[in-house]
């Protein structure tokens, strides 16, 4: 087992401290770290994509689970701590110094990796989407993700719920998502104002006939007036409300209440309609 010196060793001696600029919360119990390594499963040989790597702390536990770890790190000053961590697992680490929302993460790997991350809270919603959003099947085996709670409650919340909306869609339509555990913000230096969670996602199959952007499109329009019920919200939305009412599902009902597979089957009703319009089934 290679042995390294304390975290907060390396922090202090690289005078190391989270930016706020940067979304940066530095996490340094070597235990809570070892639990996040393994909520993917066994990594040893196994690829990994990390995020925001900072000094290093769920890097070494990714690395000391048997994993070969890509990661992106745009904060310069992370660099010199992360080259000792590279030193320490030999042709184990490789780290790109670039901003996370400009890297072609498929480019990296010739297999497909776990994507591991305490994301940044400030760009971690938007890779999130920007993941769920490419073609499918994906090039990832899951995503194993820190986000303020708040998130992690929107990404995994049931119909009819407080946090239910186009984020439970998209995530839920494409993934089987879950909170695979909560942490505390007194975990992290500085703590943050907000509790966190680890959400875990894996990939379902995408499915037949129904379109991204027809999906994003009516889930843009019924959760954009999510009080008003659908007949309303979903005016914008051409021939929805006539597809609602063709499917059996009331247009008295509200956003909130439409499950995702009913959001699904509408987006592949109005895609087939619009196809059959334009000559294109």
């Amino acid at each position: 087992m290679t042995t390294l010196p304390p975290l907060r060793e390396i922090i202090a001696r690289h005078g190391l401290q989270a930016s706020k600029a940067l979304g940066q919360n530095f996490l340094l119990d070597a235990q809570l770290l070892a639990r996040i390594a393994r909520i993917p499963g066994d990594l040893n040989g196994a690829e990994v994509f990390e995020i925001g790597p900072g000094p290093g702390g769920l890097t070494r536990a990714l690395l000391a689970g048997g994993a070969g770890v890509v990661a992106v790190e745009r904060d310069r000053r992370c660099m010199p701590a992360l080259a000792e961590l590279s030193d320490a697992y030999p042709g184990k680490l490789r780290v790109i110094e670039e901003d996370a929302m400009a890297v072609d993460g498929p480019a990296l790997f010739v297999g497909r990796p776990h994507i591991v991350a305490n994301l940044p809270y400030n760009i971690g919603t938007a890779l999130l989407i920007g993941w769920l959003s490419a073609p499918w099947a994906p090039w990832w085996q899951s995503l194993t993700l820190m986000f303020q709670k708040e998130v992690a409650d929107r990404i995994v919340a049931t119909v009819d719920s407080e946090h239910y909306g186009r984020l439970s869609v998209l995530a839920q339509w494409r993934t089987t998502a879950r909170i695979a555990m909560g942490v505390h913000r007194s975990a992290f230096t500085p703590p943050p104002k907000v509790m966190s969670a680890v959400v875990h996602l894996t990939p379902l199959e995408s499915p037949d006939g129904v379109p991204l952007a027809m999906l994003e499109q009516i889930t843009a329009a019924a959760f954009g007036q999510r009080r008003k019920m659908l007949r309303q919200s979903l005016k914008s939305v051409a021939g929805a409300v006539e597809a609602l009412e063709a499917m059996g599902i009331a247009a008295t009902r509200r956003a909130e209440t439409v499950s995702v597979a009913e959001f699904v089957a509408l987006a592949r009703a109005l895609a087939a309609q619009r196809a059959q319009r334009f000559g294109l089934s």
